[in-house]
């Protein structure tokens, strides 16, 4: 099932009028306040759904929805309905909606969520407060270093970038270094699943007297642009301009600035390290050491593997994505291609059954939303980009490290594919390392299914902190030394 909040990533928490319609608002009232209800999709993945219901005294609704568990706040519902104890909430932005019936007692309401065709039961219930959503390992203020929220330009983009820097309280200048997210539209905390990764890393690393830049990708949080027309390379200028902005800075050492990138931040930070001499290091956080489609192919069976799904399952899935991944890469023309992308999904659905499309996530109803993503910009560089060629030009030094587990970017393929290509380089200072146990976040894992993520009260092992943060002090401190 595609997550709920695919389609509304760039969402804030402020409240928004909402259509109403009922025969008497007084009877509103019987449904305002606080609603927490927990959806299980598929793999297990269990997701906390929060809808806030308010009045002002002139009449007019409030009415939002947080995803609590996957880091989404202020998720406008458009259109409340309320007649005869039945509740109807409707959140255009991701093709959802709530369909229950409020119990005698008020305290309950039952009923349907639904969602580009598949439909989940989910049961609300009135709580007092939002419930708390920190993790242990969430920093909480005041911090022991200073933290200031900044914003730059990437000029040739025409892209307004925010972020918050963070900077030790002892005398700099400070090496420092960027965060990269992973793919998808992410805040600067790159927050998923009610985890904060980069929150928890910046914190760890500013008190080792590293300064940390974290930044909203373009057009998320308080960063513009249009993110859904932006490939890699394009994300690697938003990372040039954060090169530039750090050197503007004088608690920095220009000398010193490297870059952390997760997942697809793994593959745009060597793109950066070979167009600017002026980054010092990078670490790959469970970046592709291969093509897109080759990861796609890898990650889709052994996640259904870890999933439980059987093998002929598997294999009509693979077949079905080297189809669709063929017929983009081989038809230039969007329109063409979409048409060529329907027929291929629409024949694989008429051949299964409605339990089998629900569990696979297909829906006739948001296949239009299916085809855009797939066409995209993104996705038709992803596929073809090879990081190869690019990890052979880089020369600075490189810490590459994937989890044991890591079932999205699997770590034997892609740390061999980045081992290869920094040797056949001749890059003199690459250390490349898998970490028994970890899954694709870092953190301690079962399995490392994805459905496990929100589950794992962990947001990154202290391991993969730890090797981070001593192997970026090594090489600073060395690089002071010999000034």
């Amino acid at each position: 099932m595609l997550l709920i909040i695919a389609a509304c990533s760039g969402c804030v928490s402020k409240p928004a009028e909402s259509e109403v319609n009922t025969d008497n608002n007084q009877d509103l009232k019987e449904v305002e306040g606080l609603w927490l209800g927990t959806l299980e999709v598929q793999g297990g993945m269990e997701v906390r759904l929060l809808f806030n219901i308010s009045s002002s005294p002139d009449g007019s609704v409030n009415a939002t929805m947080d995803s609590l568990d996957q880091g989404v706040k202020g998720i406008p519902v458009e259109t409340v309905t309320y007649k005869d104890s039945k509740l109807r909430l409707d959140v255009k932005s991701i093709r959802g909606s709530f369909e229950g019936t409020l119990k005698e007692d008020g305290k309950t309401i039952e009923g349907e969520w639904k969602q580009s065709g598949i439909s989940l039961p989910l049961v609300l219930s009135r709580i007092d407060e939002t419930p708390d959503t920190r993790r242990e390992q969430d920093p909480v203020r005041p911090y022991p270093y200073d933290e200031e929220e900044v914003v730059y330009e990437n000029e040739g983009a025409g892209v307004k970038l925010a972020g918050t820097l963070t900077l030790p309280r002892s005398e700099g200048p400070f090496p420092a270094v960027i965060l990269i997210s992973g793919s998808g539209q992410q805040n600067r905390d790159e927050e998923l699943l009610g985890h904060r990764p980069f929150l928890v890393l910046s914190d760890y690393l500013t008190q080792r007297g590293i300064a940390v830049l974290r930044v909203d990708d373009r057009g998320t949080g308080g960063s513009t642009g249009d993110f859904s027309q932006a490939t890699s390379e394009d994300f690697a200028g938003d990372v040039l301009a954060g090169i530039d902005y750090l050197k503007s800075r004088e608690e920095i050492d220009p000398t010193q600035i490297g870059l952390i990138g997760h997942s697809e931040g793994g593959l745009i930070a060597p793109i950066v390290a070979v167009e600017s001499r002026d980054v010092a290091f990078i670490v790959l956080m469970a970046g592709p050491g291969i093509t897109g489609e080759e990861i796609l192919y890898l990650q889709s069976e052994l996640i259904s593997r870890a999933e439980g799904v059987d093998n002929e399952t598997i294999a009509r899935n693979n077949a079905l994505m080297k189809s669709i991944y063929s017929a983009i890469k081989e038809e230039q023309n969007d329109e063409i291609a979409a048409e060529k992308l329907r027929k291929l999904m629409m024949d694989e659905m008429a051949n299964m059954s409605e339990e089998e499309k629900q569990s696979a996530g297909y829906s006739e109803a948001d296949l239009d939303a299916q085809i855009q993503s797939l066409l995209s910009p993104w996705m038709r560089n992803f596929l073809t980009y090879d990081p190869r060629p690019t990890l052979i030009k880089v020369k600075c030094p490189v810490l590459a490290i994937n989890g044991e587990k890591d079932l999205q970017v699997p770590p034997e393929e892609n740390l061999q594919a980045i081992e290869e290509a920094l040797e056949a380089g001749g890059n003199q200072d690459y250390t490349v390392k898998e970490l028994p146990g970890l899954n694709h976040l870092f953190q301690t894992s079962q399995t490392g299914s994805p459905s496990e993520y929100a589950r794992i009260e962990e947001t990154i092992s202290p391991t993969a902190l730890e090797l981070i943060g001593d192997w970026i002090s090594e090489r600073t401190s060395a690089a002071v030394e010999k000034q």
